[in-house]
């Protein structure tokens, strides 16, 4: 299974932004790696280099390679309704999304490593493809074998208020994948447009 294996604080600090959560090390270096990161004389990006800095910060964000995420594009584009929105819709219902969301991991590549690892369950079936789709109705659980693993009950207790377009059952350990997120409740700082416009060349 491919997987993104490169240093998670350095790809954050690329961006400028807390793509994997919360990291300490962007609070006393919030510019780009390298021996030219606070450099002023660095040179502006093009209309190119833009897009392509933006489709990369999605596809670290969800922790999906090339071949995939170009996938997932076709699919958006082939879809009725506008591309972008349909892009960001498909990413958010993968299953490794949606774990993480739920709050049963603290990051989507610990969402990931449990899926993986088959704890997940998606309507009383245990699935191991993290980038399994969900449609609206489709139940997410903890496995039964896994419901005492105690790194998930410490995350689920952490977890704050969850995104509108998931349900909790915290008795059950289950979740129930509402109905696709609009583009107002992704909270993602993401410019899918440049992205659009990016594979439209």
């Amino acid at each position: 299974m491919a997987r993104l294996i490169a240093p998670a604080t350095k790809i954050a600090r690329k961006f400028g932004e807390p793509i994997f959560g919360y990291d300490k090390v962007l609070e006393k270096k919030n510019y780009p790696p390298g021996m030219h990161g606070m450099s002023k004389k660095r040179k502006g990006s093009s209309e190119y280099g833009v897009q392509l800095k933006e489709k990369q910060k999605a596809k670290n964000t969800y922790g999906v390679l090339e071949r995939q995420f170009y996938k997932t594009f076709v699919e958006a584009a082939r879809r009725k309704g506008n591309t972008g929105e349909n892009l960001m819709q498909l990413l958010e219902s993968r299953l490794d999304n949606v774990v993480y969301r739920l709050g049963v991991a603290p990051t989507r590549m610990a969402a990931r490593q449990l899926v993986s690892h088959k704890h997940v369950t998606v309507n009383g079936e245990v699935i191991n493809i993290p980038s399994y789709q969900l449609k609206a109705g489709d139940k997410v659980g903890v496995r039964e074998k896994s419901k005492a693993n105690v790194a998930i009950t410490s995350n689920l207790s952490a977890t704050g208020k969850r995104n509108a377009w998931l349900d909790w059952n915290e008795k059950s350990m289950e979740g129930t994948y509402l109905s696709l997120p609009h583009k107002d409740e992704i909270p993602e700082n993401i410019n899918v447009q440049l992205i659009v416009e990016l594979y439209s060349k």
